[in-house]
């Protein structure tokens, strides 16, 4: 069942919205230049680290060649105001069929096999 009138063309705009923020990290994750320092290292190399962080460098700290932390600039990871999901409510209006309990109970039974 598809969404009626303004409720369909704001549900495309969450959509997008949802989609051009996708893009939008996937960018800077790759635009980013990424440093690997061991944990000793970055100990003893925290005000360099930070230094990075600042200019938008992201170290990643391991301990026994294991990947264990991260610092990153601020800016990746600033959230920032959270989507509202009222755009999508009654969208899955009859996704279950007429009777949702009946469909719901036949996928448990599904298990029970």
């Amino acid at each position: 069942m598809k969404p009626e009138g303004g409720q369909a063309a704001a549900t495309r705009l969450k959509w997008l919205d949802i989609c051009r923020t996708v893009c939008t990290v996937l960018l800077m994750k790759k635009s980013m230049q990424q440093i690997s320092k061991g944990a000793e290292e970055a100990r003893q190399q925290l005000p360099a680290i930070l230094a990075a962080a600042a200019a938008g460098r992201t170290t990643i700290i391991t301990r026994h060649g294991r990947a264990v932390a991260a610092v990153v600039p601020v800016t990746a990871v600033k959230a920032g105001k959270p989507a509202s999901l009222q755009a999508l409510a009654g969208t899955g209006r009859g996704m279950w069929g007429k009777n949702s309990t009946k469909a719901i109970a036949r996928l448990r039974d599904e298990w029970n096999r």
